[in-house]
């Protein structure tokens, strides 16, 4: 499988990504949700910042840590042991401090030529797909979610 991975443009993820500075994602919510449990090593990350409908980057996931269920205290302490990897600002150690985490290492980082992103309705911040392809106008395909379902 690809992860398309929307990037905060007002935290300038994927500038960070880009030069560096951040070499993991992090996505959290109150119950388990994409990509929990569903992105492993090895597979190839596409990034894409918010609002721009490029995909404009390509990276290796290296690593996976799938949480459920944290306590106050493991969530506090798994956002500050990677926090050195996350690069997360205060506005987003607020957003992503929640009970179920996935927090998606990565490597090889290289920027690509633009591919134009083809949205279709209902699509959340991170597309689990079998090529990119399918989401790149002239060759898309419509999403249906099934890769995304627990």
């Amino acid at each position: 499988m690809v992860h398309v991975v929307y990037c905060d443009n007002k935290e300038k993820e994927l500038e960070k990504i880009i030069e560096g500075t951040k070499t993991m994602v992090i996505r959290a919510a109150a119950g388990r949700k994409i990509p929990h449990s569903r992105v492993f090593e090895g597979e190839t990350l596409y990034f894409m910042k918010k609002g721009t409908g490029q995909i404009s980057a390509t990276a290796t996931v290296r690593s996976v840590q799938n949480y459920v269920k944290l306590p106050e205290e493991d969530i506090n302490r798994v956002l500050e042991e990677n926090q050195d990897k996350l690069n997360l600002s205060e506005k987003h150690k607020i957003r992503w401090h929640k009970k179920c985490m996935c927090l998606v290492e990565f490597g090889n980082v290289e920027e690509i030529t633009p591919l134009v992103f083809d949205h279709q309705r209902n699509m959340d911040d991170w597309l689990i797909i079998e090529k990119i392809e399918d989401v790149v106008v002239g060759t898309s395909i419509p999403y249906n979610y099934v890769k995304s379902r627990f």
